[in-house]
């Protein structure tokens, strides 16, 4: 079987795949709605929040789409706060409907400065949202949310967060640090195939939501809303995917929140330190390296797609290419949802075979 290791999507466990298999049902009947219904409960467990949470049929960019519509109106002024690929995504989506992106931009690698978010809220008054990535999977940084949020929130600002591929698998309280619109796909930590966005909504996001004008249909929140007190959403859902999440997220419950996240830092940290065993160093600021996904630079000689090819098609491990500028100069292994110590061991003990053979020569 192939070991998949990418950040997302990821593999699946044997009970999720045995429930995607079942018939269809009425997306409109009491059966379904009570899919529905026990799986918002549990994300709401999950997210850590008492706020609304939606799911919506889409991959993560429909949701950060969804979250941008939903809460700002043409020519508000936003801070994009951005460490790489996606962070760049959520500002060009804004952006697109109209709203006059101020841009604060750091080395990808590099986590974002809270110190220098004070400064740019300082510097403008006007701004009304601050838009953030919390897990940044091109780069495999994890910003510190926590603090960015302290400091959003001192100036009282609307605060939309891609957490895409962290919540879930890494410390995201959602409500403890005032995340007003919080963002994930099923197909990254959350052990489900891709086709649905989670999405939590509190009160200061609907507020925003009240003087929102930029255009929207699909992604109406108040529809969602509307939709769900029913047990149901606007349309028709990606059914298959739900009768997924509601397996995989029953297993999460069960594993616990807690455990999920030290079984995260406890593989990722066993990842770096391969890595650095086999002579090849790390792209991530080592203090804000992602627990989903390890970046690691090319470095003498290494050509990555010669080794992701083979590692690939001779050893069926799959692992993850540099995106953007940082096609060819890194490469990725992801590790989250269901993966395990061994699943990390087989990737590291075959990069060994595999790395001289894409002409690296060993630590510099």
């Amino acid at each position: 079987m192939e070991n998949l290791r990418i950040p997302g999507p990821t593999p699946l466990p044997e009970e999720v795949l045995r429930v995607m298999s079942r018939q269809m049902i009425n997306h409109r009947g009491p059966e379904f709605g009570q899919i529905v219904t026990d799986v918002t409960a549990n994300l709401k467990q999950l997210f850590q929040t008492t706020a609304d949470v939606f799911l919506l049929t889409a991959s993560g960019t429909g949701a950060l789409e969804a979250a941008v519509v939903n809460t700002l109106s043409p020519g508000d002024k936003v801070l994009s706060v951005s460490i790489g690929v996606f962070g760049e995504r959520f500002a060009t989506i804004a952006e697109q409907f109209g709203a006059e992106v101020i841009p604060l931009r750091f080395e990808w690698g590099t986590a974002a400065d809270p110190d220098a978010v004070r400064r740019a809220l300082n510097a403008d008054p006007e701004i009304k949202a601050v838009l953030v990535t919390h897990n940044e999977t091109s780069t495999g940084v994890t910003n510190d949310l926590a603090a960015i949020s302290s400091v959003v929130k001192e100036f009282d600002k609307l605060l939309l967060v891609d957490a895409i591929s962290g919540l879930g698998s890494i410390k995201l309280p959602v409500d403890e640090w005032h995340i007003d619109v919080a963002i994930t796909g099923s197909q990254k930590g959350w052990m489900a195939p891709p086709g649905l966005a989670m999405v939590s909504v509190n009160q200061q996001a609907w507020q925003a939501h009240e003087k929102a004008t930029m255009p929207r249909f699909y992604w109406d929140f108040t529809k969602a809303r509307s939709y769900l007190e029913k047990g149901q959403t606007p349309w028709t859902p990606s059914v298959s995917t739900i009768f997924a999440l509601s397996v995989s997220l029953k297993m999460m419950l069960a594993e616990g929140l807690a455990n999920i996240i030290a079984r995260h830092a406890r593989i990722a940290q066993a990842t770096r330190e391969g890595v650095k065993s086999l002579g090849l160093p790390l792209f991530a600021e080592a203090s804000h390296a992602s627990n989903t996904v390890t970046s690691v630079a090319a470095s003498n000689g290494l050509d990555t797609k010669k080794m992701l090819k083979i590692m690939r098609e001779e050893h069926q491990i799959v692992l993850g290419g540099g995106q953007q500028k940082l096609d060819g100069k890194i490469f990725r292994i992801g590790h989250l949802g269901w993966v395990s110590e061994d699943d990390i061991k087989a990737v590291l003990t075959t990069l060994k075979t595999v790395l001289p053979q894409a002409g690296f020569g060993g630590a510099s």
